[in-house]
């Protein structure tokens, strides 16, 4: 198995060097077909447990958890990678989607990163529990954020683990709603 997957990322690296090199105008487009799906869904089972309709969500997905998990460990430059990948994931389609996404990328200060994250959560929940397919995602609310406003994240498991406040109330906040696939 690890020589498999040692052979794959050789590969995909060397593809992706390729066409790099070949055409940089070129848009990365993604995972789209059902087949390209269900391949990539049997090579990265162990990452997680959630799979989507489509390829773009499904990256934008990983790039949400990605985002949560560096705002979690108060990672600004995490967090602004994070979410620069998951921009460029957006087609035009979902321009306010990308555009917050980009503003985070471009917010080197991480209470304005987990107020516009808390805002795209907002508008990516349609997102995800329409195009999910399989597993679950948990719907996490922590009361105390923004001076106790309160705010919602998505997670891929149920223990929370707080993106507003990090390692200063790591567990504050329970799981209110679980969302099937």
């Amino acid at each position: 198995m690890k020589t498999r997957t040692m052979t794959f990322a050789a590969a995909l690296t060397l593809a992706l060097a390729v066409g790099c090199k070949e055409n940089k105008t070129k848009k990365n487009v993604g995972i789209d077909t059902p087949k390209e799906v269900e391949q990539q869904k049997t090579e990265t089972s162990d990452i997680a447990d959630q799979g989507f309709v489509d390829g773009m969500t499904g990256k934008v997905w990983h790039n949400y958890l990605q985002l949560k998990m560096a705002l979690v460990n108060s990672d600004s430059d995490a967090a602004q990678k994070a979410a620069g990948d998951m921009a460029e994931s957006f087609d035009q389609e979902r321009a306010d989607m990308k555009s917050l996404a980009q503003q985070i990328a471009d917010s080197d200060g991480l209470e304005e990163q987990r107020q516009l994250f808390s805002e795209f959560g907002e508008k990516v929940e349609d997102l995800f529990t329409e195009a999910l397919s399989e597993g679950t995602i948990y719907k996490q609310y922590c009361p105390m954020a923004f001076d106790n406003e309160g705010a919602y994240w998505f997670s891929d498991v149920s223990e929370i683990r707080n993106p507003y406040f990090g390692d200063r109330m790591l567990k504050c906040g329970s799981v209110k709603e679980e969302i099937k696939g």
